[in-house]
């Protein structure tokens, strides 16, 4: 059923996320969480930006074929170190490699949101890169961190938003929640350009 041009289209959020819900309830508006099916693999010798910007675009328009009338959000982020791509670790093991390979090093954190409609034809992509500075981390510093916090889901195996900061020497960005996994500067713009009211 065609959606009534007098009503505020749908919002959707396509990502299983829940630090990207977390971010989006900050807007105010009523969104729905829909995951995508979306094969994350890199392809060969794909550099990390272009991951996470085919990524995110990719998963915002599986979202919309399904809810052509919504507006939708898809979001992807990928630890870039000196341009090898970092994913989520999954298991302690390779967390404990990422942070060891990290440890003294600078590593940009390639967040990348798009923003699709696709019964209008709207179809924005963004990326927000983030530099990261880590310290000279010890190994019982980095057993110790991961223990307490468990950030395997997480790129780059830290959270900047808890106990992670205290990995990390500095952060340059220009969109502060990217490293959290969602540019939220970025994406307010995009939605108002897809024709969403924000305050």
């Amino acid at each position: 059923m065609p959606q009534s041009p007098s009503l505020p289209r749908r919002l959707v959020l396509g990502s299983t996320s829940r630090y990207r819900s977390e971010l989006i309830s900050r807007l105010h508006l009523p969104f729905d969480v829909i995951a995508p099916n979306v094969d994350e693999t890199p392809h060969v010798a794909e550099a990390p930006d272009a991951l996470a910007l085919r990524l995110a675009l990719a998963k915002a328009r599986a979202v919309s074929m399904a809810y052509p009338e919504a507006v939708v959000i898809g979001s992807d982020q990928v630890a870039d170190l000196q341009g090898e791509p970092l994913g989520k670790p999954g298991t302690h093991d390779r967390a404990v490699e990422q942070l060891r390979r990290m440890r003294g090093q600078s590593v940009v954190f390639q967040t990348a949101v798009a923003v699709v409609c696709a019964a209008t034809g709207f179809e924005q992509v963004a990326l927000a890169p983030v530099e990261v500075l880590f310290r000279e981390l010890s190994d019982a510093e980095i057993e110790r961190y991961l223990r307490i916090e468990q950030p395997y889901d997480c790129a780059g195996s830290a959270k900047s938003e808890g106990l992670g900061i205290s990995l990390l020497d500095s952060i340059r960005s220009d969109d502060p929640t990217a490293l959290i996994g969602l540019p939220l500067i970025r994406t307010c713009r995009m939605l108002r350009a897809a024709g969403l009211e924000l305050p």
